[in-house]
């Protein structure tokens, strides 16, 4: 992969130091700003192939920034960072067109593999169409990539596992069709053998309950064939 061009935009001067550095280290090419404005002056110049930013900063804030940006970009990535868990935060984020966020404080390793995650994501590799990073199920807010599931009226939020995740975004790309098990089992698991669909079924259950919230949701095992999400 081509070097990963990052414009960071963080108004902590510690902070901004330290993930230059270490994503310095990982072989990227990072420019830092330290305000809204510089950020969109920045964007304008060098057309990143992510951006990194901050919620909270002076002259422009983080949202202000990718409204503006998405009047005429609906592609390039953003990875929102936010010491803000409120859950109507996260979802104006998302409703302006960011793709993942993380809470501080985080990890870096986790910041580095997502902001790879988001960037192969945006890559086009084939002519097919895009898969959307966000799924709207019912009350919930399905973020795929940030493997996150948040029922909405109560600001719940749940951590899904790879798997997890993988699986509802198959049945959330075909809602209201069978998704077949072999299709899945070969896919996440290598091979259809009796143990694999035996967890599957174990995560299918997992995935029923962290849905229990909305009784209108419902996974319906379809007996010898797979599985279907209604709503």
């Amino acid at each position: 992969m081509p070097t990963i061009h990052i414009l960071l935009a963080e108004d902590e001067p510690q902070l901004a130091q330290i993930l230059q550095e270490t994503l310095a280290s990982e072989n990227f090419d990072i420019t830092t700003v330290g305000d809204g404005i510089e950020a969109l002056q920045r964007y304008e110049q060098e057309r990143p192939d992510i951006l990194v930013v901050d919620v909270m900063m002076p002259r422009m804030d983080g949202f202000e920034l990718v409204r503006r940006i998405r009047r005429n970009d609906q592609q390039t990535p953003v990875l929102f960072l936010t010491a803000r868990s409120s859950i109507d935060d996260v979802v104006k984020g998302f409703e302006l067109g960011a793709n993942d966020y993380l809470k501080k404080p985080f990890g870096m390793r986790e910041l580095i593999v997502r902001i790879r995650a988001l960037v192969s994501r945006a890559t086009p590799s084939t002519p097919s169409l895009p898969s959307p990073n966000t799924f709207s199920i019912g009350h919930y807010l399905f973020h795929v990539t940030g493997q996150r599931l948040v029922h909405v009226p109560s600001g719940q939020t749940s951590e899904l596992s790879h798997r997890e995740a993988e699986i509802l975004r198959a049945l959330c790309q075909h809602r209201g069709e069978v998704v077949e098990s072999r299709d899945l089992l070969l896919t996440l698991w290598g091979d259809d053998s009796i143990w694999n669909a035996r967890s599957l079924h174990v995560f299918i259950t997992k995935l029923r309950h962290r849905l229990q919230q909305d009784p209108a949701l419902r996974l319906v095992n379809v007996r010898g064939i797979g599985y279907k999400l209604l709503e």
